[in-house]
């Protein structure tokens, strides 16, 4: 199967996010099986710069309202099946960021993802690239279906091409002017509620919900949330009308990169038969935490400081968690009140809380593999890593029944004494401090915590399993694709 990834980042060309992980994760694993799988990336600044890459003299020309951008095909290396593909357009990607700076988003992203989806398929056709499937990601990528259905609808070179559009996170929809679909190039009948117009503004994510062949997102609770009006972000009457064709499919992790028996990144390497590298680890982390009472259980937050990520619910029960017992690390970057707060929080309880606005990668593995407990009290989330590597190093999730989360942890039983985290349902600080009061209980039962901890690190997420399905899905995606144009036919 010949299979062309198309997203705005990738592992390990360029990353800001989860997006990254898994587009270039899954062309990794899906070149391992032997498959005809490529990925198509703007050239980024920070590409360009680290990387030697192959001038294909290959060139495509988009047109966008009066104006005319041309870009540049480059690829990873001269075989026939090159690893990657980039597209070089300086005016719109010789930046130093990828989406915007701290001041805000770039005021052309609009115009920067509309070309990029158009340059796409321009690339398959100057690189003659007949795709089975053409895997989007995200609004970056969501005209791609469209325009399969619309401007290049009689071009024969596409006939067999099928789209699969992945969902990573509903709250980022590419919502821009109504004036921006003169750069899209398509006609003023795309713009109504039932298209593409979404409260008097251009929804270029819905181009991918409701022109793909297939959907899905990264995990099956996800999916079902999505159908509802308070995860739906207003677009979840779109996600019922295509329920029969979205699935819901969790992300792997790549155990190459993180295993703790093998990271040597952190103090210790340990095994789950083996915790006593665990145990240096923690010693080292409370260290350079300077905490005063070692003893304490040691919870950990590594993520994006936003209130997607329920960082209010730990500000407000900083207090509480504090009174029960709780030593707290937190390592991310975000908004700037988030920062402020925790900046803050650090220094009225120092020795108990211990804060590193920003990210550090050695930092973060030692935060893995020294932590008791990881704190993930999301209002939502698609998926998430955080807890499939905080298990694999033998730190217990403590994290809101929501999303991913719901379908990785198994809420722990003190009945039975099974499970792999501690979950909570409510969205209040008070549910987050009934989850880690808990959590404390197990802590402070010594073999029945090592007991714990060994079995969260058997627990199993690996690329390939969700590769197959994946697979699947482009299989389907083709299926559904015939039936569509022998109706239309």
């Amino acid at each position: 199967m010949k299979i062309l990834m198309a997203s705005s980042e990738a592992v390990p060309y360029i990353k800001t996010g989860g997006l990254a992980d898994v587009a270039g994760t899954l062309l990794k694993e899906l070149r391992s099986k032997n498959e005809k799988a490529s990925l198509v990336l703007p050239l980024y600044a920070a590409i360009k710069n680290k990387y030697k890459l192959h001038a294909t003299g290959k060139a495509i020309l988009v047109k966008m309202g009066d104006v005319t951008y041309r870009g540049s095909i480059f690829a990873s290396s001269k075989e026939d099946n090159p690893e990657a593909y980039f597209i070089e357009c300086d005016e719109l990607y010789g930046r130093t960021e990828l989406y915007g700076t701290s001041a805000g988003d770039y005021p052309d992203n609009a115009i920067r993802f509309i070309f990029f989806s158009r340059a796409v398929l321009e690339l398959c056709l100057a690189m003659r690239i007949k795709p089975d499937v053409i895997h989007c990601n995200d609004w970056q990528t969501a005209l791609i279906p469209l325009y399969l259905k619309t401007i290049y609808k009689d071009n024969t070179h596409f006939a067999k091409t099928a789209t699969l559009f992945t969902v990573h996170n509903l709250g980022y929809q590419g919502i821009f002017d109504a004036a921006t679909l003169l750069y899209t190039g398509l006609g003023r009948e795309y713009f109504t509620p039932e298209r593409l117009e979404f409260y008097g503004k251009l929804n270029l994510m819905k181009a991918g919900l409701l022109y793909a062949d297939l959907i899905n997102t990264v995990s099956n609770t996800y999916a079902q949330e999505i159908q509802q009006p308070e995860y739906g972000f207003g677009l979840d009457g779109i996600m019922k009308k295509r329920a029969e064709d979205l699935y819901g499919v969790i992300n792997g992790i790549d155990y190459g990169q993180w295993d703790p028996a093998m990271d040597t990144l952190i103090p210790s390497q340990y095994g789950a038969s083996d915790l006593k590298g665990k145990e240096r680890c923690r010693r080292q982390l409370c260290q350079e935490a300077s905490f005063h009472k070692k003893t304490l259980p040691v919870a950990a937050i590594i993520s994006r400081l936003s209130s997607q990520k329920g960082v209010d619910l730990v500000l407000s029960s900083l207090e509480a968690l504090i009174a029960a017992g709780l030593n707290l690390i937190v390592l991310g970057k975000g908004e700037a009140e988030y920062e402020r707060l925790f900046k803050g929080a650090a220094e009225s309880y120092k020795g108990r809380i211990f804060a590193h606005i920003g990210f550090d990668e050695k930092l973060a593995r030692l935060i893995y593999a020294g932590s008791d407990f990881f704190l993930m009290p999301s209002q939502y989330e698609p998926c998430g890593l955080g807890q499939l590597i905080a298990m694999k190093y033998g730190t217990v999730p403590i994290a809101r029944k929501t999303g991913g989360l719901a379908d990785t942890i198994q809420d722990y039983d003190h009945m039975t004494r099974t499970g792999t985290g501690f979950l909570f349902s409510g969205y209040s600080p008070y549910a987050l401090q009934d989850a880690v009061k808990r959590a404390i209980c197990v802590f402070t039962d010594k073999p029945n915590m090592k007991k714990m901890v060994a079995d969260v690190m058997k627990k199993d997420f690996p690329w390939s399993r969700s590769t197959d399905t994946y697979l699947k899905l482009y299989k389907r995606a083709g299926k559904r694709a015939k039936t569509i144009n022998s109706i239309t036919k």
